[in-house]
């Protein structure tokens, strides 16, 4: 569990970076593969103008460049906060074994980060389960955005 939480921190610490730039967001992604840290980012949309700029979607599309294939099946991804129906779809076709998040969608959306209402009359416990998503350091991750 300790190595868990390591790369989480990695990942909050992403969003810290993030939050406190002018051209970043409030996220963070870490993709571990083999038990070491392949690609840590923070979202980007705000700086790049591009609404696909998500930490997932960024380490997603890093680590894939890296190892030359769009099968991520080894890895694990570590993310400050649950992802969104988008980068959900893109951790589907990366074929993640394991994704762990620390704030929720619910978290988010109280702290002003809303994702769509399709999203929220999901079910958690079913995305959870199809994805193999668990939560880790939840109190940390939403200390990023408290200002």
């Amino acid at each position: 569990m300790e190595q868990h939480e390591n790369f989480m921190r990695q990942a909050i610490a992403l969003a810290k970076k993030g939050a406190d730039s002018p051209k970043g967001g409030a996220f963070g992604a870490v993709i571990v593969c083999d038990g070491k840290a392949m690609v840590a980012v923070h979202n980007t949309v705000k700086g790049s103008g591009d609404c696909t700029q998500h930490a997932e979607t960024k380490a997603i599309r890093e680590a894939c460049g890296l190892i030359g294939k769009n099968n991520l099946s080894n890895c694990e991804l570590y993310t400050s906060c649950e992802p969104c129906m988008m980068c959900l779809g893109a951790c589907y076709w990366a074929g993640f074994k394991a994704i762990y998040f620390g704030a929720s969608a619910l978290d988010a959306k109280e702290y002003g980060y809303i994702y769509s209402d399709m999203f929220y009359n999901s079910s958690a416990m079913k995305r959870h389960h199809e994805f193999n998503m668990k939560q880790l350091l939840r109190d940390e991750a939403i200390a990023v955005w408290k200002k």
